[in-house]
């Protein structure tokens, strides 16, 4: 099995970034650029990507208390893809995204790699620049 680990310093508080990242439904908000469309139903939401690739994912878990997404990839393609997404504070007004892909088989690492890669660029982006805020109404922003 192949694992892809990435991680990136965002600038926003914990709060801010878990509350985009835990509303599984639009997850198209805080990844746009890299995906341009996402639907919940039930457990299993549908992505689409800016390449037009379409993947429905199992949510498998929405952790608040350790602020953690963890999601299966429901495709042929793959014998087996799982990944977690962590936001981890970092202070007041910073916190780090952690994303960790498994894929099998490990070939697939070369595809997935790039997107997990571009996803985030995207995140980093678009939380710091309050693109990714609008779908949280209830999320104050930074003063």
């Amino acid at each position: 099995m192949a694992s892809i680990y990435r991680d990136a310093v965002i600038d926003v508080s914990a709060d801010t970034a878990w509350a985009a990242l835990q509303d599984v439904g639009a997850a198209d908000r805080p990844f746009a650029g890299v995906l341009t469309g996402c639907t919940l139903e039930g457990d299993v939401r549908t992505v689409t990507f800016a390449n037009g690739m379409v993947a429905k994912e199992r949510i498998v878990t929405v952790d608040d208390g350790h602020r953690r997404v963890v999601y299966s990839t429901l495709n042929e393609v793959f014998l087996h893809h799982s990944a977690s997404m962590r936001i981890v504070p970092m202070g007041e007004r910073q916190c780090r995204f952690i994303w960790i892909s498994d894929v099998l088989p490990e070939q697939a690492a070369e595809r997935i790699a790039p997107l997990v890669d571009a996803g985030c660029l995207a995140i980093k982006k678009n939380l710091e620049s309050g693109k990714a805020e609008s779908s949280m109404p209830h999320v104050a922003s930074p003063s």
